[in-house]
């Protein structure tokens, strides 16, 4: 049985933001980018986070990074997290499944909804340019 896992970021986890020293902190190695299955949307939280969640209808795709992580320093991770974002698991567009950070229904209310951009680096790289 291996010793790590792969998961699914998709906010300041990413390579060069804010928080990738949580996962690099963690023994954590970048794997591959990857898109998820069509079945998401994403808020901008305060617009310092996103929150991903799986919609029934309305769904859109977005760009995550895979990260390979030691099953030990998963909580670990997930404790440095902001609350309201939880460990579940995320549908890619091959069909694969990995675990990933997704945001509880509560944190989006009254939230900007910014899945039209795919995912979080293209959200901040706009919110710059304005």
């Amino acid at each position: 049985m291996s010793t790590y896992t792969e998961v699914a970021v998709n906010g300041p986890l990413m390579r060069g933001l804010a928080l990738d020293k949580n996962l690099i902190q963690n023994n954590a190695t970048f794997v591959r980018e990857a898109k998820t299955e069509a079945i998401y949307r994403m808020w901008a939280i305060k617009g310092e986070y996103p929150s991903m969640q799986r919609v029934r209808t309305g769904g859109t795709w977005f760009n995550v990074e895979i990260w390979s992580l030691p099953k030990a320093n998963l909580i670990e991770v997930l404790n440095l997290e902001a609350a309201g974002l939880t460990l579940g698991k995320v549908v890619l567009e091959n069909g694969g499944q990995v675990l990933g950070i997704l945001g509880e229904n509560y944190l989006t209310q009254q939230q900007e909804d910014i899945s039209q951009f795919h995912g979080w680096r293209n959200y901040i790289q706009q919110k710059s340019k304005n």
